[in-house]
């Protein structure tokens, strides 16, 4: 990578003045990193450089650019936090600081990393980075991608340290951002070195199934193809091949029988509109025998990291079982870049909103768990003291997807309560929650919620938030929520205890 490829690249995504100010950035990183080499002998530049081009590819912003171009210069090469505000503005300083210097930021920053889980290193950064600035995040995964493919100049023992954390954090971090083609870039590399022995299994019989396979798949491609054309629906038709770790993990789950998965190969249909989607499923339908039990609407309700599209899994007349995967242009975009494709430049509203008022409110339903941290990290920032369990935000674990009686979506953690759900729509519904009712039915407060309920808050006035409730609640800004109006309960109780004593006094 030459600085003169990055910034022809540039051009095709940024005005003038945004490359320019991106081609001084990298004039700036040029000259702090001179005379640094990477262990594989290459001028140091270079990683920053792939690192900025990555993002540009993920549609970042300039800002995310930039501080790709950046990032290594304060930690490597002694350039002050400072100067790169000076040169290149406070949000590009706020990404920088970020992604190379969290650990040694501010007081504040350090407070709060003593009540990060320790277990693992660089969870403790991530947390403390994305209270900051989400975006701080996905120019680290840029960042982590790129020291994964250059990982081979590296002692074996570190090779597996940087393996194992990239596997167990950032693979799950893409994915919780959405972001299924780097989560698989990162779930590959990182598994071809921490298990090269089954990795090269993996692969040999993906091959020699996917020989099979793809000769068989043109036929149906061919069908499928013809058939829209026929009811005049334009789409594009590709293949998607699983991934050798993926194919690794979902072997151990059927006793090693690759018989039993149907989606080694799957074809993909992107269509132009929503509705067309249903329509190509009705076609596939008529074409093919589904398998009912394999029909999946990702569309209606999508998973919980903002994945949409319709699954089906058909039978042909030869036989043959095949997966289809349908949906939009706009919708396999997400698939691919998830959260970074938010701040896509054509998309100037959804960046500004975000930039100016550091928040998620425009962002997809699915990152609730980002302004749950942000909400804590504003506490310390303005000195509050806070609890070892207020930073129980569990972001590896899986999430659902429940629904309000007018349809509303909210997104919460794998086991949350029915209080959980209450204090997530508003504070006073979970303050008078009475009853729920879920699909219909009355649910008991300590049954936990599953991916797809109907949940109806049933609130009286007189019901009054209880300390029992404190085992009634998972979530962070539920306990937050819940502990804050007992401690105003308290405080009532207390006046209006003293009021009656004095007034007996009086008589």
């Amino acid at each position: 990578m030459k600085k003169g490829d990055l910034i022809e690249h540039a051009r095709q995504y940024y005005d003038l003045e945004q490359v320019n100010r991106l081609e001084y950035a990298v004039n700036f990183a040029s000259t702090a990193h001179k005379g640094q080499n990477r262990l594989s002998g290459e001028p140091y530049i270079i990683h920053p450089l792939i690192t900025a081009d990555t993002l540009i590819s993920w549609g970042m912003d300039i800002d995310s650019a930039i501080a790709g171009v950046l990032h290594d210069t304060v930690e490597d090469a002694g350039v002050e936090l400072g100067q790169i505000e000076s040169l290149f503005g406070h949000d590009v300083a706020l990404l920088v600081d970020g992604v190379t210097k969290v650990s040694q930021a501010s007081s504040e920053m350090k407070k709060f990393e003593t009540y990060l889980p320790k277990t693992k290193d660089n969870l403790s950064k991530l947390l403390i980075a994305i209270g900051q600035d989400v975006r701080v995040i996905i120019i680290k995964l840029a960042d982590r991608l790129h020291n994964l493919k250059t990982l081979q100049y590296l002692p074996p023992e570190k090779q597996k340290k940087i393996a194992r954390e990239s596997l167990e954090v950032f693979g799950p971090m893409a994915d919780k951002l959405g972001m299924g083609r780097v989560r698989m870039e990162i779930e590959e590399l990182a598994f071809s070195y921490l298990d090269p022995v089954e990795y090269k299994k993996m692969k040999i019989l993906l091959k020699k199934r996917l020989g099979k396979s793809t000769r068989k798949l043109g036929k149906i491609r061919s069908e499928v193809d013809s058939a829209l054309k026929q009811h005049n629906i334009s789409a594009d038709i590709n293949g998607r091949v699983k991934s050798i770790y993926s194919l690794h993990k979902k072997l151990a789950k059927v006793n090693g029988n690759i018989d039993d998965i149907y989606d080694l190969m799957a074809l993909r249909i992107v269509v132009e509109k929503k509705e067309d989607c249903y329509i190509v499923l009705g076609i596939l339908h008529s074409l093919y025998k589904p398998m009912v039990s394999r029909i999946k609407d990702y569309i209606s309700t999508p998973k919980p990291n903002g994945y949409q599209s319709l699954h089906t899994t058909v039978i042909t007349p030869t036989e043959q079982i095949v997966e289809f995967q349908i949906r939009t242009e706009k919708m396999h975009e997400f698939a691919e870049r998830g959260l970074a494709a938010s701040f896509h430049y054509h998309d100037q509203k959804i960046t500004k909103d975000y930039i100016e008022k550091r928040n998620v409110t425009s962002l997809p339903q699915n990152l609730h768990w980002i302004s749950e941290l942000q909400e804590v990290v504003g506490k310390l920032k303005e000195g509050e003291e806070i609890s070892k369990d207020q930073l129980d935000i569990d972001l590896f674990g899986d999430r659902i997807f429940v629904h309000s009686p007018k349809g509303d979506i909210y997104d919460l953690p794998e086991g949350a309560l029915p209080l959980d759900f209450a204090y997530l729509v508003h504070s006073d519904v979970g303050r008078n929650a009475y009853s729920f009712r879920v699909n219909g039915k009355i649910h008991a407060f300590d049954k936990p919620l599953k991916n797809g309920d109907i949940i109806e808050v049933v609130t009286k006035k007189s019901s009054q938030p209880k300390q029992s409730w404190r085992q009634l609640v998972t979530t962070t800004h539920a306990r937050n929520k819940l502990q804050a109006q007992l401690r105003q309960s308290s405080v009532v109780g207390m006046i209006s205890t003293a009021t009656s004593i004095l007034r007996r006094k009086s008589y």
